[in-house]
């Protein structure tokens, strides 16, 4: 029986040999284990997967088209939802979504539809993709601020509608967390630029170093011509502990660091002209995707050792198993139960070790998880030369702060009305972690689909 057919793995590069290298770790299916694997769904007749998906990939359509050899027409199927398939089937938490509701999942292992959808992806970009014809226009022009994974869906569904979308992009490359924020050895960059490449064959058109909010704002969009505006600037404010000696030489936010490295190839250096220094140790803060980025590009950087330091157990650790566990093989150590209380430096101001303290965990706080509790006279100091802050980001309040009338929660995150998006200036839309604070690729993606079917139905009544 299909249902009875162990799961198939991801080919990965060696571990002692990636963790010197920026090339992609996971290799992807080949076609014959695509084919195996995709004929271990049971084509159910309620599939609960499609419910798992913030964008409501017709799941078992596509699979069943890979398990007949169809590989281009599977990669059809997913575009009819999902305009960038290729990132998300390697960035999604499917464990959490999609495939957390595999019923094959409920006495085994559920199909892995993640490494599926990657597979007809690039199955797609590699055979010939198929061309986008364009709908007649409508007259309507949409403005999106911010060109990551919310605004490009947005842009894509409304382009599908007929609509003239522009995307305003502060930085001078597109793509937003998926350039600046993910590395290389999870999300090549080429297969970003492929993807926004397509949005751009739709008729799509995308401006790059466009700050809203310092070269024009979201009211003047409105007066000079756009219809309708959409906002998905996301979470770019990073989050810092507040201890003692955050000022020191040798201490990252997660964003910069990242931003250096990724979208600035500082990996590259001399070659590109932003370098980063990174110290023997190495200490990150925190327990998500963003840290375990951080500790395994640090690794790459050329760090003897890299610390995971996280106040919490491996059991309450936010980040994906997968990405725990690559980092785990490439030889990341996890300080667990520990928490800094002081980053010491030395007489040049720069980082010469952290002092921490141990921690047990009490009942469970307001997130559901256990409260770390620190431990009496635990206190002891970390040689590290680098330490990386990734406790999370707030909203990016460039445009926030400068659009009037614009309703804000307490956060500083945008309020919208729930079920549409809409924000309280009539026309104007918003989704993605500017309103939800930092979250996945695939809900920013969801927002950005839910945005542009409310901008739709707002463009035909106005």
């Amino acid at each position: 029986m299909a249902s009875k057919a162990p799961r198939h793995e991801m080919p990965c590069q060696d571990a002692v040999a990636r963790a010197k290298n920026f090339n992609e770790v996971a290799l992807g299916y080949p076609q014959e284990i695509a084919v195996e694997e995709a004929k271990r769904c049971i084509q159910c007749k309620k599939p609960k997967c499609v419910e798992g998906c913030p964008v409501g990939v017709e799941i078992p359509q596509f699979i069943k088209q890979i398990a007949e050899g169809n590989f281009l027409e599977a990669a059809q199927v997913i575009k009819r939802k999902n305009s960038l398939p290729a990132i998300c089937g390697r960035v999604c938490p499917q464990e959490t979504q999609c495939e957390a509701q595999c019923i094959l999942g409920v006495k085994g292992e559920p199909v892995a539809i993640g490494r599926l959808e990657r597979f007809a992806a690039d199955y797609e970009m590699a055979h010939g993709t198929t061309k986008f014809t364009k709908p007649a226009p409508t007259g309507k022009k949409v403005a999106i601020i911010g060109a990551g994974p919310a605004g490009l869906t947005c842009a894509a569904e409304l382009a599908r509608e007929g609509h003239a979308v522009t995307v305003f992009e502060a930085l001078h490359v597109a793509g937003g967390v998926l350039m600046y924020g993910i590395p290389e050895f999870r999300l090549p960059k080429a297969i970003v630029q492929k993807e926004i490449n397509s949005l751009k064959d739709m008729g799509v058109e995308i401006l790059v170093n466009q700050v809203v909010g310092k070269v024009t704002s979201v009211h003047e969009l409105l007066e000079n011509g756009y219809d309708a505006v959409f906002i998905g600037t996301g979470a770019g404010l990073p989050y810092f502990m507040n201890i003692p000696g955050e000022n020191l030489n040798g201490v990252y936010s997660a964003n910069e660091f990242l931003t250096r490295s990724n979208l600035m190839k500082a990996y590259n250096f001399p070659q590109y002209a932003t370098p980063i220094k990174v110290g023997e140790q190495v200490a990150v803060l925190g327990g998500g995707n963003v840290a375990m980025d951080a500790a395994r590009t640090a690794l790459r950087l050329g760090a003897k050792d890299v610390y995971i330091v996280y106040r919490r157990s491996m059991k309450e650790m936010p980040a994906r198993v997968e990405e725990v566990h690559h980092a785990q093989e490439e030889g990341i150590q996890f300080k667990i139960l520990t928490n800094p209380i002081r980053i010491n430096g030395d007489e040049n101001g720069n980082v010469k070790s952290m002092t921490c303290l141990k921690y047990e965990l009490g009942e469970p706080d307001a997130s559901g998880r256990r409260r770390p509790i620190p431990i009496e006279g635990s206190e002891f100091d970390l040689p590290v030369q680098t330490v990386v802050v990734a406790i999370g980001q707030g909203p990016n309040p460039l445009v926030t702060t400068t659009t009037e009338g614009l309703a804000l929660k307490k956060s500083g995150n945008i309020l919208v009305d729930e079920k549409t998006l809409a924000t309280s200036i009539p026309g104007v839309y918003a989704g993605g972690d500017i309103v939800t604070g930092a979250a996945t690729v695939i809900l920013a993606m969801g927002a950005g689909k839910t945005a542009a079917a409310s901008i739709n139905e707002y463009l035909k009544t106005k």
